[in-house]
């Protein structure tokens, strides 16, 4: 089924959006993580508008086509949630299926604690409860080294310079290099390319990491996710320590862990196949 393609605006800023699927169909938004951009859920858009649910695949801001607002207090993770709550509410939906990966699963695990009664059920894919993340990224030295880049990233101006050399090759191969082999098609791995190379984007995208440590954000009222909640995890995963996915489930009241042993971060797209029913089932329960 064929994309469309608008921009919405929320939240003081232009989002780039993909949607799919009948309009009056059940909404479902699968938001992305670093470094990835709508196109990330290639693989699933596709198969749910099929089933007759509106697919809707925002690029993020500061990601692809997206704003790129200025300075690292506009990438806080309240403001992010905000942006996702903005898209509900331009498609008039009290409450929506939320799938998250990487950074998206950040935002949709904040968007759950903050706003619970706008999700209807929750997909989590590779990041752990924002509790275990926190407690863990300090206290666990294994977990200190495998995220070694959130702390490189906070210097100004590093990352850009490194990244930007050989026309983004590093980012790219960061998604070929830490996937099963033959995840990502050559044209594949160019689009990605192509999305890195818009203006201030790289440098917007880092801002995420940024914020993530420079700029508080508020509690939310409760640390439990009270809606159902299927968390799906990828074993070998070069940046998470798989135990976290075990630890989040305690914050789940209605929640279920299912672990891939042969995959890898990058989950949606090496295990489409398995995820997509497994996901088009957990939304149709009652």
């Amino acid at each position: 089924m064929e994309a469309r393609e608008r921009y919405i605006e929320t939240n003081q800023i232009r989002l780039h959006v993909m949607e799919s699927g009948p309009a009056d169909g059940p909404m479902v938004m699968f938001l992305h993580g670093f470094p990835e951009f709508w196109y990330a859920w290639r693989k699933q858009i596709g198969y749910f508008a099929d089933k007759g649910y509106l697919v809707v695949t925002p690029d993020q801001r500061g990601y692809n086509l997206s704003d790129k607002p200025k300075g690292i207090a506009s990438y806080a993770i309240d403001e992010l949630a905000k942006d996702a709550l903005g898209i509900i509410d331009f498609y008039q939906r009290d409450r929506i299926f939320l799938v998250g990966h990487d950074w998206g699963a950040a935002v949709s695990w904040w968007v759950a604690l903050q706003h619970p009664e706008r999700i209807a059920r929750l997909v989590i894919m590779n990041v752990p409860h924002p509790a275990v993340m926190t407690k863990t990224l300090f206290t666990n030295a294994k977990q200190m080294a495998k995220s070694w880049y959130i702390f490189y990233f906070q210097l100004p101006g590093a990352v850009e310079k490194f990244t930007s050399a050989d026309n983004y090759q590093w980012p790219v191969s960061l998604l070929a290099e830490n996937s099963r082999p033959g995840t990502f098609k050559p044209e594949e791995l160019e689009a990605y390319r192509q999305a890195f190379l818009q203006p201030e984007a790289f440098s917007s995208m880092v801002n995420w990491y940024r914020a993530l440590l420079q700029v508080p954000s508020a509690a939310p009222p409760s640390f439990r996710i009270s809606m159902p909640t299927l968390v799906l995890w990828g074993i070998n995963d070069v940046a998470l320590l798989p135990e976290m996915a075990d630890k989040s489930m305690a914050f789940c009241d209605q929640g279920r862990l299912v672990k891939f042993e042969k995959a890898t971060h990058w989950l949606q797209h090496e295990e489409a196949d398995t995820i997509n029913p497994l996901m088009d089932e957990f939304f149709r329960q009652t």
